[in-house]
């Protein structure tokens, strides 16, 4: 198409945050950019005066500013920034203490309930005397197994007020999925609700905290949030008392610790695929600034913005989301199926909000394509400006699908980053065109390249999504990983001093980025990142397999789960068998974890060096070649994946 399917009008791009910041660049430093292109080189370039600039644009609130922007700029895992500065993020967060609403919350099948900037602070600060109270200072764990919940944001705010670091998981994994999680980083609080309601069907979380505290001594208190009852019983939890019970002993004005800038906020989970989750840790000056920029300048979130983003508090969009507290926005939470009770579920709540930014996935947006569902034609989205998607690449058809039948005039913003940063590498622009298949620019300060196979930046072709220049959101370090081993193994074994991905992109003639999905072997059905070994810890208990395999497959512009089996001698593949196997991976992850596919096979591809080789077992499904086949212990085991009947349906 040699057309974009949206250009913003005149109005909208005056009234945007980035032509505000431009004219901030303009009247305070005398910096004049004529297109955005020019803006973002200089921003990568003269990084110590960009970040700077954000921090000035954004009010940060801090009690000291820096006593030096950057520290070793040019090394990746030995930049420091805002040296000498202290500020609190949570503070940052509650600038806002009015009658307006900081959060509409509505969970499935239940009215909305809204929280005002007043009542949110208030409750912070109640939660965070109590958590002095009882003991939690700055740089213990603070542990959230909560559905998306006003609670949930008022529990992480009041860990962070103290210097508490904040972590949390959604309720949908299993006993094991948690422990690989929260037994790495030694909580010392743990927020659950009592259950939570998905597809029309409640779940008991009660139980399954049970379960995990056995194996969480480092837990002192428990603290159940009633969302499925009134009043649960909580006395098979040891420690434990009820939200309100627990806020109530908080009294007094809220205290911001004064922290420094790569303070200890978050700790994140890697997907998995090579052990236990690496443990991600960022921090509190970094993430503030680069949410500032995302949601402030390519979001264009103000405060008369009305914010979704359809999460788990599992997900790095959820930290995202809460971040656009910053402006002043009313966050809309919404937990359980987007399709229950049916499939318009959520253009309801954009429409009963006046929701102005709409959050989701790729695969959302393509579901709702197959159900038919027209949300224009159904729901008033007058109010819409903005639709965001990510989780995995969006396709041509589901841009198209946007315009044609959810609204013409929108700004449809694909964007892509990890968990690993917090953040996106490239996303929207409310003063850019939108193409169709493309995201529309590389982030402000982020120094995206695409290197081909010689490790060189190319434009119009396919590459390795890399970042040539630190950033603030970078991670401090990995929880348990002194010497950085874990951390310079993820992202720069393959390119020295350069932070590598393993995305699949092309930076486009447009100046925008083409994701085709990840370089690795890392899961993505639906958008949601899964590690292969977190199934093979699973599927390898089950008495009856030997050995197993996991691999995506291309289906349907997502990507699905599929298993191959390699049995026990003289079993085979029974449909009670493969039950068996979904339940056993199921009660222990996520459902999202099932496969879509279980193949028996009478080999499993390894290396010489004992390694399965999934990505060459992924190529061959897809009808590619293999190039490395003298790498294999056993190359011609690659022969029983080819050309199978059950992954053509």
């Amino acid at each position: 198409m040699n057309q974009p399917l949206w250009t913003p009008g005149k109005d909208r791009v005056e009234r945007s945050n980035m032509i505000m910041y431009l004219r901030f660049l303009e009247k305070e430093m005398g910096k004049t950019f004529h297109d955005y292109k020019s803006l973002w080189e200089w921003s990568v370039v003269n990084r110590d005066e960009f970040w700077p600039s954000i921090w000035r644009f954004g009010q940060v609130k801090a009690s000291k500013e820096w006593d030096q922007v950057v520290e070793d700029r040019d090394t990746m895992l030995g930049t420091k920034w805002f040296l000498g500065a202290r500020l609190n993020f949570a503070e940052n967060l509650l600038r806002f203490r009015d009658e307006r609403k900081a959060l509409v919350f509505k969970g499935e099948g239940r009215t909305a309930r809204s929280v005002t900037y007043a009542q949110l602070y208030d409750q912070v600060a109640g939660l965070a005397h109590a958590m002095r109270a009882m003991g939690i200072k700055t740089g213990d764990r603070v542990a959230g197994f909560m559905p998306n919940l006003p609670e949930t944001v008022a529990a992480m705010l009041a860990a962070a007020s103290i210097g508490a670091i904040w972590s949390s998981c959604s309720p949908d994994f299993g006993i094991k999925g948690v422990l690989d999680r929260f037994g790495q980083i030694e909580p010392k609080l743990l927020f659950t609700a009592d259950g939570y309601f998905y597809n029309g069907k409640t779940f008991d979380s009660i139980q399954k905290i049970s379960g995990i505290i056995q194996h969480l001594p480092s837990v002192e208190k428990i603290v159940v949030v009633p969302y499925t009852k009134e009043s649960p019983d909580i006395s098979l939890l040891p420690n434990a008392v009820h939200f309100q019970e627990f806020m109530a002993g908080g009294q007094g004005d809220l205290v911001f610790e004064q922290l420094p800038f790569d303070h200890p906020l978050y700790i994140m989970y890697s997907s998995g695929t090579t052990g236990v989750p690496k443990c991600i840790v960022h921090g509190a000056g970094g993430t503030l600034l680069q949410h500032i920029k995302e949601l402030w300048l390519h979001t264009n979130v103000t405060r008369d913005s009305k914010i979704f983003y359809y999460t788990t508090c599992g997900w790095m969009m959820w930290n995202w989301l809460t971040s656009a507290l910053t402006a002043g926005a009313t966050i809309l939470l919404y937990d359980g199926s987007p399709f229950h009770p049916e499939p318009g579920t959520l253009w309801e709540f954009a429409q009963e909000q006046g929701m102005t930014i709409f959050g989701t996935s790729a695969k959302y947006l393509a579901a709702l394509e197959k159900e038919g569902v027209r949300p224009r034609e159904s729901y008033d989205l007058s109010s819409l400006e903005t639709i965001c998607s990510t989780g995995s690449p969006l396709s041509v058809e589901s841009f198209e699908f946007v315009y044609r039948d959810i609204k013409k005039d929108v700004c449809l913003s694909s964007i892509s980053g990890g968990t690993d940063i917090i953040s996106c590498f490239a996303l929207g622009n409310p003063t850019l065109p939108v193409w169709p298949g493309e995201l529309q620019c590389r982030g402000l300060g982020m120094k995206v390249a695409a290197y081909n196979e010689d490790g060189k930046p190319v434009i119009g072709a396919k590459g390795e999504l890399v970042c040539e220049a630190p950033f603030v959101s970078m991670p401090i370090y990995f929880w348990n990983d002194p010497d950085n081993a874990k951390y310079k193994a993820a992202y720069f074994e393959r390119f020295d001093n350069v932070w590598h991905h393993g995305d699949f992109i092309e930076i486009t003639e447009h100046d925008g980025v083409i994701i085709y999905g990840r370089s690795d072997a890392t899961l993505n059905p639906g958008g949601v990142r899964i590690g292969t070994a977190e199934i093979y810890r699973q599927v390898e208990s089950i008495a009856e397999v030997l050995d197993s395999l996991v691999v995506g497959q291309e289906w349907d512009n997502d990507v699905r789960v599929i298993l191959f089996v390699k049995l026990k001698p003289g079993i085979t593949l029974t449909e009670e068998l493969r039950q068996k196997i979904k339940t056993t991976i199921r009660s222990n992850t996520t459902p999202r974890h099932v496969p879509s596919k279980i193949i028996q096979v009478a080999d499993i591809p390894y290396t010489i060096s004992g390694k399965k080789v999934e990505l060459a077992v992924r190529k061959v499904i897809h009808g590619e070649p293999v190039l490395n086949k003298d790498a294999l212990a056993n190359p011609n085991s690659l022969d029983l994946y080819h050309d199978l009947d059950e992954l053509k349906s």
